[in-house]
């Protein structure tokens, strides 16, 4: 009986520490800013979607503007994508203006002082399309000097399934921009050597898990059917020939179908459409009840989205906190220190207080 107690008092305490979720303003009037990344606990770099990088002190709240940073194609869905420090390097993805066309790009620079210097541009994605939707695109790092970033089918559905383009798919390079020789197609003539996992729609969420070793995505279904992948070496998650959202037009489902052993599923499954970006495995260092949690955006729905999951990694409970502050969460940062920030495409950055 006092085992029970405990449980359901524990599992209160929780709940209640979650509805009372609030933020601090730190930041404001930055535009879209797509990405957070950290040079140290107090010092964070930001990208905004129209061409700009700044630095932000996390003390004073002072904002220095970064220069030399690559020029960007912004039209649309397109422009500076997201950042993220490692070993020195900071590494950006972007849409390059390629005859008029985004190609989804990444690149790597360093950071002197206010400037970026040493530009090496990792790779010009084959990706272009007339469209200018869907381009992803998210960095993330293992613990074996990989990178991992992901590129969305820039609305055209057959590029989900097409390995000879890299739209539609979740890349793996190494920190240089070579290709690992382990990937999952490489010497295979009829695919992409920098393609790691592919039938995905638009993943703007992105996330290795150092402690369970695990990659996942999370991406933008159509009308219904946003998903969250455990991404696996060399796997098709489905698109568009499995999709359990809806098209714009009618009430018919995209694809053939909701399931099918021939393809990988997702862990979960929104429909409605979150609409969601951005993604993390929170550590638990700061805030407790939110420990191994899967944090994401939601740019649609407006909220930040909370996943836990089982010893088996299975998703057995979402939250769907901060609705009330109504705005389209764009990114989820974990600080050095443990600490959770937020961009929202308003302009606006928060801390999330507990």
């Amino acid at each position: 009986m006092r085992v029970v107690f405990l449980f359901l008092f524990a599992s209160i305490f929780s709940i209640l520490a979650i509805s009372s979720t609030k933020v601090t303003k730190i930041s404001s009037n930055l535009g879209v800013v797509w990405g957070m990344t950290f040079l140290d606990e107090n010092n964070m770099l930001i990208s905004q979607k129209k061409g700009k990088i700044s630095l932000l002190d996390l003390k004073s709240k002072t904002i220095t503007n970064i220069k030399n940073v690559p020029k960007v194609f912004n039209k649309g869905q397109a422009g500076l994508f997201d950042i993220q420090n490692k070993n020195g390097w900071i590494y950006l993805t972007y849409a390059k203006n390629i005859n008029g066309k985004g190609a989804t790009t990444i690149a790597r620079a360093k950071l002197d002082k206010d400037s970026l210097v040493n530009f090496q541009e990792l790779l010009v994605s084959k990706s272009l399309s007339n469209t200018t939707a869907h381009f992803g695109s998210r960095i993330t790092f293992d613990e074996s000097g990989h990178l991992f970033f992901s590129i969305g089918d820039r609305g055209i559905r057959e590029n989900g399934q097409d390995l000879k383009t890299h739209a539609g798919s979740i890349l793996r390079l190494n920190l240089d921009g070579t290709v690992p020789k382990d990937n999952p197609f490489v010497n295979n003539f009829k695919a992409l050597n920098e393609i790691y996992s592919y039938g995905h729609r638009n993943p703007q969420g992105l996330f290795y898990d150092k402690q369970s070793k695990k990659l996942y995505a999370i991406e933008h279904g159509p009308r219904g059917g946003d998903e969250i992948n455990l991404i696996k070496k060399g796997s098709n998650y489905g698109w568009a020939i499995v999709s359990k959202g809806k098209e714009y037009w009618n009430t018919d489902y995209v694809g053939k179908y909701r399931s099918n052993k021939k393809y990988t599923d997702a862990i979960k499954v929104y429909t409605p459409s979150i609409a969601p970006s951005s993604l993390i495995v929170y550590s638990g260092k700061k805030y407790k009840s939110l420990k191994r949690n899967l944090l994401s955006g939601a740019l649609k729905l407006r909220h930040l989205n909370r996943i836990v999951l089982n010893t088996k990694g299975e998703v057995i409970k979402e939250d769907r906190l901060l609705e009330n502050l109504n705005e389209r969460i764009r990114n989820v940062s974990e600080s050095p220190n443990g600490e959770i920030y937020i961009s929202t495409d308003s302009g606006n950055i928060y801390l999330l207080n507990r």
